[in-house]
């Protein structure tokens, strides 16, 4: 598929994906939101992959939703020219595509985070952060009212107090203290960050895709249910633990390996 507003390269089983709109600062429309929807579905069908990192190109990482075409008349033309599906109805099929594939995705931020950037940013599973980096949400500040999950899923991630200050007061906040309230993973120089993100997706390449599958799905499924709720899927999904005596043949490659190289399970640990 030919892109115009974001460029794709699939490379030793990590698709990037770049939003490629640097004289806007990366700000999204529909036009922009139904491609990124689009590669997303590709990367996910795609048996190669097995990352999907996210970036920006320019200056920013994005800049939230392109208010010159997102509210208003040129809003409502959009909206028709574009199958009669709203800019915020498309950024919540993307938040809810990136939470729901099998898939890690790990979004590397560089300058500007902010509102609908911001929530493509704490929606992916990951976050690696330039030491420019600057997080926050600006709805109240424009009188817009969030309509892509913004107030469930914010508290999810740094805690109901943190969210309603960034949403209250529309305040930035830095590389730093983002990784300070567990928004970011790591923050690293600005010329490091394709290094620090090729070094993660390299160690979660590394492990089972299948096995990351289930984690990523029981993690986001249990944030929306209590605890004897996460617990129960947890059991349904493991079969009681009997998932683990079924045949895989990814799971046994690896068990047979790790026999091969320590000759037993049973072999003693060494003593302390």
């Amino acid at each position: 598929m030919g892109y115009k507003t974001i460029i794709v390269e699939k490379k030793e089983g990590v698709a990037n994906i770049t939003l490629n709109r640097p004289e806007k600062l990366n700000a999204q429309n529909g036009e922009s939101l139904a491609e990124l929807k689009a590669a997303l579905d590709d990367a996910e069908r795609d048996d190669s992959i097995g990352v999907v990192v996210i970036r920006g190109a320019g200056r920013a990482f994005c800049a939230g939703m392109d208010l010159k075409v997102s509210l208003g008349a040129d809003a409502a033309a959009q909206v028709e020219k574009l199958g009669g599906m709203s800019r915020y109805t498309r950024f919540w099929h993307v938040c809810n595509t990136i939470e729901s594939m099998s898939k890690p995705v790990i979004s590397a931020v560089h300058g500007y985070a902010v509102t609908g950037g911001f929530l493509l940013a704490y929606t992916s599973d990951l976050i690696v952060a330039a030491e420019n980096a600057v997080f926050g949400d600006t709805h109240a500040r424009w009188g817009i009212i969030p309509a892509a999950g913004e107030t469930q899923r914010l508290p999810r991630r740094v805690g109901l107090v943190k969210a309603k200050e960034m949403f209250f007061t529309c305040d930035m906040i830095g590389a730093k203290e983002a990784e300070g309230i567990g928004l970011v993973n790591q923050v690293v120089p600005l010329e490091k960050l394709d290094e620090a993100v090729k070094e993660l997706t390299d160690k979660i390449l590394k492990n089972s895709r299948r096995s990351i599958g289930v984690f990523k799905s029981l993690i986001n499924r249990g944030a929306r249910a209590d605890f004897e709720a996460g617990m129960k899927l947890e059991w349904e999904v493991s079969k009681g633990g009997m998932a683990n005596l079924e045949p895989d043949e990814d799971r046994d490659a690896r068990v047979r390996a790790f026999k091969e190289k320590t000759g037993s399970f049973s072999k003693s640990p060494p003593e302390a």
